[in-house]
C-alpha cells in the first residue's frame, strides 16, 4: 500500500512518551527516518491550556500521537471518577485544539476498548459505539475517550483535517504499572505470581469467577499498528487495534503462573466484580490494511516478565507488600 503520510523528515510529537504506550511508540519510531519530539511533564503540564498552545506553537510538530492519558484498573476507576473524567477530557482537548491551531498535518488519537457498551456484540465492531450502556466500573474513563474520538471527528468534519483515532484492546508489556492498587490484570497477576514464587506461596487469588474473556495485545505490537495507521490510514471512522483472539481470566492466570514459574494454584474470588463478561475486538478493519501482530500471548508474557525481573532487580520497580 502506498503511504499516505510519509514520516521521512517529519517531526512527530508523542504526547505521553513516558507511559507504557508512549515509550513503545518512541521505540518504534526510532526505526523511522523522522524526528521524535517529546516534552517532560516538569516542562509542560498538559492540563494547562495556554501552556500547551504556546509549546505547540513554538515546536510546530508535523504530526501528533496522543498517547497521554490517566489510566488505571477497575479499583482506581471506581475510586477516582473525577480524576479519570476531568483530567482526560482536559488533557486530550488541550492537545487536539493546540495541534489544530499550530496546523499539525496529522493527528492520531488513542482511545480504549472500554468505549464500547458493556453488552456489545462479540467480536465488537467499530459501529457498536454508543449503542448501549457502558461498563459502570470504568465509564468515567470511557466517556472521556469517546469525547476525544468525537472531537477528532468534529475537527475533520468542520475543518477537513487529517485526524484519526485508534482504539486499542487491553495492552501489556515493558513499562507497565505493577502497583497492585492501580494496575490492570496482566501486571497485577504477574506481580502476584512473582510474589508467590518469591515467598513459596501455594495459592494465588484472582478476582471474580475467572470466566470473563479478555483480549490482550503486546504494547510493541500496538505501537507498530499505531505507526502503521499514522502512515496509511485516512478515514473518518476509528480503528480497533487488537490481536483478534481472547482467553478467559482463569486461562490467563494459569499462563502467567506458568511463565513466572510459581508453584501456586489459582484461587478464584467470586465475591469480587468480574467487569464485562467478554471483550473481544473485531479487528477486520485493521487487518484489511495488511497489518498483523508479531507476538503470541505466551511469548509476549515471557518478554514482559523478563523486563519485569530486569527492572525489579535494577531497582526501577520497588515492590512493597503484595
Amino acid at each position: 500500500m502506498d503511504q499516505t503520510f510519509d514520516l521521512k523528515g517529519k517531526r512527530i510529537f508523542v504526547a505521553g512518551h513516558r507511559g507504557m504506550v508512549g515509550s513503545a511508540l518512541v521505540r518504534r519510531l526510532a526505526s523511522e527516518d523522522c524526528e521524535i519530539v517529546t516534552v517532560a511533564r516538569s516542562e509542560l503540564d498538559l492540563l494547562d491550556q495556554a501552556g500547551v498552545r504556546r509549546w505547540m506553537e513554538d515546536h510546530r510538530p508535523d504530526a501528533v500521537i496522543m498517547a497521554a492519558a490517566k489510566v488505571g484498573g477497575i479499583m482506581a476507576n471506581d475510586s477516582y471518577p473525577v480524576d479519570f473524567l476531568y483530567e482526560n477530557l482536559v488533557v486530550q482537548t488541550n492537545v487536539i485544539e493546540a495541534a489544530f491551531r499550530s496546523e499539525v498535518q496529522k493527528l492520531l488519537f488513542l482511545g480504549s476498548s472500554c468505549i464500547y457498551p458493556k453488552l456489545a456484540p462479540q467480536p465488537i465492531p467499530e459501529d457498536a459505539l454508543l449503542t448501549g450502556p457502558l461498563e459502570p466500573t470504568n465509564e468515567w474513563y470511557a466517556v472521556a475517550k469517546i469525547a476525544g474520538l468525537k472531537l477528532c471527528q468534529a475537527y475533520r468534519r468542520q475543518y477537513g483535517v487529517n485526524y484519526i483515532s485508534a482504539m486499542p484492546t487491553n495492552l501489556y508489556g515493558p513499562g507497565d504499572n505493577f502497583d497492585l492498587g492501580s494496575s490492570h490484570v496482566i501486571p497485577a497477576l504477574m506481580r502476584k505470581a512473582h510474589e508467590a514464587k518469591r515467598t513459596g506461596q501455594k495459592t494465588l487469588q484472582v478476582w471474580g469467577s475467572g470466566r470473563p474473556m479478555r483480549e490482550f495485545l503486546h504494547v510493541d505490537d500496538a505501537a507498530d499498528a499505531f505507526v502503521w495507521l499514522l502512515k496509511t490510514y485516512v478515514d473518518d471512522g476509528h480503528v480497533n487495534v487488537g490481536s483478534g483472539e481472547d482467553v478467559t481470566i482463569a486461562e490467563l492466570a494459569s499462563t502467567v503462573v506458568s511463565v513466572v514459574g510459581a508453584a501456586a494454584s489459582i484461587e478464584l474470588d467470586p465475591t469480587k466484580p468480574d467487569g464485562t463478561p467478554r471483550k473481544l475486538m473485531d479487528v477486520s478493519r485493521l487487518f484489511a490494511t495488511g497489518w498483523r501482530p508479531a507476538y503470541s500471548l505466551r511469548r509476549g508474557l515471557e518478554q514482559t516478565y523478563a523486563w519485569f525481573l530486569e527492572h525489579v532487580e535494577g531497582g526501577d520497580i520497588r515492590l512493597g507488600p503484595a
